[in-house]
């Protein structure tokens, strides 16, 4: 990167005007860069990720190769979105990797949160390199790199840069939104024409919901888990509060409680509901949830997902709670 360049300087991306001459500039930029040349992308879904594979795929179309690794731990409809979107829509070059029993059956009975995260971060890097080597030609590896990883790690993000791949695989990077903070690649990502649920996802760790089904992974919470999760969203994109909460997800430990179903008692796991709002993910406040809406996503939960018979708000703000419960 140079070292002279730096966002401060730079005139922010606020508008669709702006967003388009940027975009023309790395077509432009990436053009010159790759030639025909062929560029590897591990496409999650995320934001980042998603506006590099569009910017590429106007740029160099055909010559992107996008790789979707589903580790099963996404949530409701993600994956079945990048295909719609990239393969679909796009016409991507899109490799698509379901590779759910892999690292369900690598996660079994684990419930360390450290040892779960290195798990499947080791795994994806495992996946993404079997399907590296079997394409041929692929001279550049891009990457979503934003500028707060740059800040916060100096040019190394290690769930966005694929640095396991072997010794032999040398490719050179394609960072196009590398001085973009993120607002800004949300307003690139609508020039583009990426759908607006796409453009505006709320961050989403890369162990994905494998951090918020708490201790030992079992798929029937994972499930439980996804479909709860699932109904929060919808609720929170209905009235209002999709765009206005930072980060809002359901956490579901490994613990169950009695509860009454049709008149007989049975177990169920309880689902914690997290909503925060932040600026910098250093500190974080509680968003105030209105009490009606509560009742009305704790019924829907507890009469239409399987397993789950409670539903709890978490109301403590960082310090003193991090963000994800692992």
């Amino acid at each position: 990167m140079d070292s002279n360049v730096r966002p401060e300087t730079m005139a922010r991306i606020t508008t669709a005007e702006l967003a388009n001459a940027f975009i023309d500039e790395q077509v432009a930029s990436v053009r010159k860069q790759v030639g025909d040349k062929k560029v590897l992308l591990a496409l999650s879904g995320g934001v980042d990720s998603s506006v590099v594979a569009a910017l590429l795929i106007k740029a160099i179309g055909k010559q992107l190769v996008c790789v979707h690794v589903n580790h099963g731990l996404m949530r409701k409809g993600e994956s079945e979105q990048v295909i719609e979107v990239f393969r679909n829509q796009l016409d991507a070059n899109l490799i698509y990797v379901d590779a759910t029993d892999r690292f369900l059956d690598k996660l079994a009975g684990v419930a360390d949160p450290e040892t779960k995260r290195k798990i499947i971060g080791n795994e994806f890097i495992v996946v993404f390199d079997e399907e590296a080597r079997k394409l041929e030609g692929i001279s550049f590896l891009a990457q979503g790199t934003i500028y707060p990883d740059i800040l916060e790690s100096d040019g190394v993000k290690a769930h966005h840069n694929v640095g396991g791949l072997p010794e032999e695989m040398q490719f050179e990077l394609v960072e196009p939104v590398k001085l973009l903070y993120k607002d800004e690649v949300r307003v690139v990502g609508k020039a583009l024409g990426l759908p607006t649920k796409m453009v505006d996802r709320q961050p989403f760790p890369g162990p994905g919901l494998g951090v918020r089904c708490l201790g030992a992974i079992t798929r029937d919470r994972l499930n439980a888990l996804r479909e709860a999760d699932a109904i929060l969203r919808e609720e929170f994109d209905k009235n209002g509060l999709a765009l206005k909460v930072w980060q809002y997800f359901i956490a579901v430990p490994d613990m169950k409680s009695v509860g009454v179903k049709d008149g007989k008692r049975y177990e169920g796991w309880p689902a914690i509901i997290r909503a925060v709002n932040t600026t910098d993910a250093m500190t974080a406040t509680i968003e105030e949830i209105p009490y009606p809406l509560l009742h009305h996503i704790t019924d829907r939960i507890t009469h239409e997902v399987d397993g789950i018979n409670r539903v709890l708000l978490d109301l403590t703000p960082k310090p003193i709670g991090t963000i994800e419960w692992e």
